[in-house]
């Protein structure tokens, strides 16, 4: 049987020749074989091949003698909150996010939620695949639980209901599972909701639910200006990243967002550490900073990013790429912890959003993530540091490659989960000069590929 479903951070794959029932009990059974879990969190997207993957996975669990608390269809997030919450040995998710629905997959943690992915556990689940398995002297149990009005209550926690106020929020849910939550906290939150693709559906009849997609992307900001709404989210799949319009239908970068949490949370907090990656870091070191806070850069990753947060004791971390994550959200990441963080923001400043966002747009201009298929990534990163580097101010290699000079910085590594060379560029208020530094780059990388650098 083939294991390519097997990634850095999860588990993902087609089905069924990449992931399929019978591979899913084995799973489970390997799991609780790995990490000696008794009792596991499981829970499910709302993907056509989910709840079959489930059963399988749950069947795998109790074979091996874990008992199965199953709190059925919701969103990732979910299955953090109530492997911590219940204080069980681990929690799976079965879920592939954004991906195309003849997909599916899973991520899995252990005890307090803590991720499992290739060097703490999951590399070790896929060898133990085809060993064989004995069942347990005694089957697990299986039960359902109930973990939703706990999670609600948990997420009211983050902000101060007093200071809200009534707010037009258009919503898109992409069809995936962050509509269910949505209809449950309408009626604890004075805003109107304008909900868009709202009930779940496995059938993805609105395409994937992805908005870093730009072609899925106009539908929210359009209704966003026909409703003259303050602000417009939507969310992938299992909404545990969550993207955010401001009143004009424009699309907030990721990168920005990070430092506008960051700051709300130095303000609640009196300071503190924030946790960021090293793609673009020149406006949220700003923010932490006047916030009377703590920044502390770690490497791109879910893994590599809640590491750093217990290590550093951090209030908050958040990555461009629209993932945040919480300390008192066992250092997991949430799609519904930041929309509420903002609204309150917007409620209390009495700002619009893109006046929030503009000013920082303006200090530090920055790309956005560019993606680059390179035949030979090491070797094009290399030629380029070779290049850029006697000139530099300051170099780094927590994650690729970090230079940066006095006026501008770019960050250029490659995915962990695809075939491409990321590159981000950021300036210190001179767009002119970014954009000439990202057209230049690009261009010399370009040049290098088709040279077939060695």
């Amino acid at each position: 049987m083939s294991y390519s479903c097997f990634k850095a951070y999860d588990i993902r794959g087609r089905i069924p020749d990449q992931l399929n029932p019978e591979l899913a009990e084995r799973i489970g059974r390997a799991y609780v074989a790995v990490t000696g879990a008794k009792k596991v969190i499981t829970g499910y997207d709302i993907r056509l091949s989910s709840p079959e993957m489930a059963d399988a996975l749950n069947r795998g669990l109790q074979a091996a003698g874990a008992d199965v608390y199953d709190i059925g269809l919701c969103g990732t997030e979910l299955v953090y909150f109530a492997t911590s919450h219940f204080k069980m040995d681990g929690g799976i998710m079965v879920t592939a996010s954004h991906n195309p629905k003849d997909y599916n997959g899973m991520k899995l943690v252990r005890q307090e939620s803590r991720p499992i992915s290739n060097d703490t556990g999951l590399r070790d689940i896929h060898d133990r695949l085809d060993e064989p398995f004995e069942d347990a002297p005694k089957a697990g149990t299986y039960h359902t639980l109930k973990a939703e009005d706990a999670y609600l209550d948990h997420l009211m926690g983050y902000i101060n209901s007093a200071d809200l106020k009534p707010l037009t929020i258009v919503t898109n849910a992409g069809n995936g599972g962050a509509g269910l939550i949505m209809d449950k906290l309408e009626s604890r939150l004075p805003f109107k909701y304008v909900k868009l693709q709202n009930d779940p559906n496995g059938e993805f009849p609105n395409g994937v639910p992805n908005p870093i997609l730009e072609e899925n992307r106009a539908v929210t900001a359009e209704a966003v200006i026909a409703n003259k709404a303050d602000m417009g989210i939507a969310w992938d799949g299992d909404y545990d990243r969550c993207f955010f319009f401001d009143e004009t239908g424009r699309f907030i970068e990721g990168y920005y967002v990070v430092g506008l949490l960051a700051d709300q949370f130095l303000r609640k907090a009196g300071g503190g550490a924030v946790i960021h990656d090293p793609r673009l870091v020149w406006n949220t070191l700003d923010l932490v900073e006047a916030a009377g806070g703590r920044a502390v850069e770690s490497k791109t990753g879910h893994a590599f990013i809640k590491e750093r947060m217990r290590e550093e004791d951090a209030l908050y971390g958040g990555e461009m790429s629209a993932h945040h994550y919480f300390k008192d959200f066992s250092y997991c990441d949430s799609g519904m912890i930041p929309w509420l963080l903002v609204a309150e923001r917007l409620c209390q400043s009495g700002q619009s959003l893109s006046s929030l966002i503009d000013a920082r747009i303006d200090a530090y201009p920055a790309s956005g993530e560019i993606n680059r298929t390179i035949d030979n990534p090491p070797a094009v990163i290399k030629a380029i540091e070779e290049k850029y580097v006697p000139d530099a101010e300051s170099v780094s290699h927590v994650d690729g490659l970090s230079v940066a000079f006095a006026e501008w910085r770019f960050n250029l590594r490659m995915s962990n989960t695809e075939p491409v060379v990321r590159l981000n560029v950021e300036s210190r208020g001179d767009k002119a000069l970014m954009e000439a530094k990202t057209a230049q780059l690009l261009k010399e990388m370009d040049q290098l590929n088709k040279a077939n650098v060695a």
